[in-house]
């Protein structure tokens, strides 16, 4: 039957959305009061009649991203009572215990592109608390926001962000989830770095999902095909750290979106084909203070300030302890492979992609730190949160931090290692408390114990099955 004529939801163009979106960041951008953007927004959901929803996220422990949607009227009468059943959630609350609730973030705003999540909507993040409306302390975005906001509070500190998400498209919708029946990846595309025609499969889901992304605020730099067959890279601008943790997970929503129009899957498994290069998520940081880059020096190493070398230094120190943060999966081990230019090296270097951390060339306005060895399946909000307070607080070398700087130790080269050292670590239960510690490091080795602890030669099949990205009650309960 044709319904044509009959809903008027709201589809809006990209160049508008785009221009209505950077509205929305600058506001976050210039810190503009909580009460009078949840007042603007109450109004504009108030007033726009052309909506029918409300998409409220938030995203749980390992990193995965949840998304409920609510009736526009509805939301307006109980956006003060939001709840949820945080026992369904893995790693979040106990059966016993297991309500929760929603704190909207009204500052974190979205209009959508309607050909990909559908007419009528709008995006919104927000963060869990208890029922006594106190912080969910497993809540990792609420916590990155907290010691963000404290130290803009403190001095006018600002902790910088810019990630590098790489990720595979290959054939056949779902392909991750059906990897225990067929045992392969197809690539899309055999091209390799910067190297895709035009009319490629690859180079369409690029521009496609490139569009959406700028249309949602992301403001662009580049995207390109990556070295492997089939791999992408789409970057965006540098960003206070929590707008860049919501972009990475808008990122791989929109990514795994146009995908799936194409009958095609966007993967973010660190290593789903071996004998390929995998996937990092390179993070870029720096501090800021009243515009001034705290990281430059034009006298220092590298032209890095001793601030700078210093966040370096409790970055190495600590690389051990927070190596399952970054790498937070079986398959992410694979990844640490030094034939693919895998940054398993406890160093920093300013040219050798096979260290940890990088120092890229830098000027007043650029200069930062690369954090090379994360993976783009960990929780963006763990890692920025882990990084930004190992750098400021972490113990730091007891040797002299030049040698420590050039000799090399390497990150754990499997999971469970990488468990034990997370699990030891009085360093971890400081800033991340013992509940999130132990309730991470469970997860985790749960997980890890459906899989072979020697990785081989082969991907196999428990590992993509029981990842935390790919897995649902139906694949966890085939074991």
């Amino acid at each position: 039957m044709d319904t044509k004529g009959l809903r008027t939801f709201l589809e809006i163009p990209y160049d508008e959305l785009e221009e209505r979106n950077l509205k929305v960041k600058e506001q976050r951008l210039q810190h503009v009061s909580a009460d009078k953007v949840r007042e603007e927004r109450i109004k504009y959901l108030t007033d726009e009649r052309s909506l029918k929803a409300v998409t409220v996220c938030f995203t749980d422990l390992e990193g995965r991203l949840h998304m409920l949607d609510y009736d526009k009227k509805f939301l307006l009468k109980s956006a003060d009572n939001l709840t949820f059943d945080g026992s369904s959630i893995r790693g979040f609350s106990q059966q016993a215990e297991s309500d929760l609730r929603l704190n909207v973030d009204w500052g974190s705003f979205y209009w959508l592109p309607s050909d990909i999540f559908g007419p009528g909507k709008v995006l919104v993040f927000s963060e869990v608390l208890e029922r006594d409306g106190s912080p969910y302390h497993a809540d990792m975005r609420g916590q990155l926001k907290r010691v963000t906001e404290a130290l803009y509070q403190k001095d006018g500190t600002v902790f910088h962000a810019a990630p590098e998400v790489e990720g595979f498209l290959f054939k056949g919708r779902d392909a991750e989830r059906h990897y225990h029946e067929t045992g392969k990846f197809d690539f899309i595309s055999t091209g390799g770095y910067y190297h895709s025609l035009p009319g490629d499969p690859l180079r369409a889901f690029i521009d496609k999902a490139a569009e959406a992304q700028r249309a949602m605020g992301f403001q662009n730099e580049k995207d390109h095909p990556e070295v492997a067959p089939s791999q992408f890279e789409m970057n965006f601008t540098y960003s206070e750290a929590l707008i860049s943790a919501d972009q990475i997970q808008l990122y791989k929503l929109l990514c795994r979106q146009v995908a799936a129009q194409m009958d095609t899957t966007a993967s973010f498994l660190p290593k789903p084909v071996t004998g390929v290069n995998g996937n990092g998520m390179h993070m870029n940081m720096s501090l800021s203070k009243n515009n001034k880059n705290l990281f430059y020096d034009k006298a220092g190493q590298d032209n890095l300030s001793q601030m700078g070398w210093d966040f370096i230094d409790r970055l190495l120190t600590n690389a051990n302890d927070i190596c399952l943060v970054l790498n937070s999966s079986v398959n992410a081990y694979r990844r640490l492979d030094p034939h693919f230019e895998a940054p398993n090296q406890i160093k920093a270097s300013a040219n050798n992609r096979g260290a940890m951390v990088r120092i890229p060339y830098g000027n007043e306005r650029s200069a930062r730190v690369e954090c090379r060895s994360v993976g783009p399946d960990a929780n963006p909000y763990l890692v920025l949160y882990t990084l930004l307070r190992t750098g400021l607080e972490g113990p730091q070398p007891q040797e002299d931090a030049e040698s420590k700087r050039s000799r090399t130790r390497f990150l754990p080269d499997n999971i469970f290692d990488a468990i034990r050292l997370f699990k030891g670590s009085s360093f971890v239960a400081n800033i991340l408390g013992e509940n999130v510690q132990s309730k991470f490091a469970e997860l985790k080795t749960a997980s890890a114990e459906r899989c072979p602890k020697q990785l081989g030669t082969r991907v196999k099949t428990s590992e993509i099955q029981f990842h935390h990205e790919i897995t649902n009650q139906y694949l966890w309960s085939q074991f």
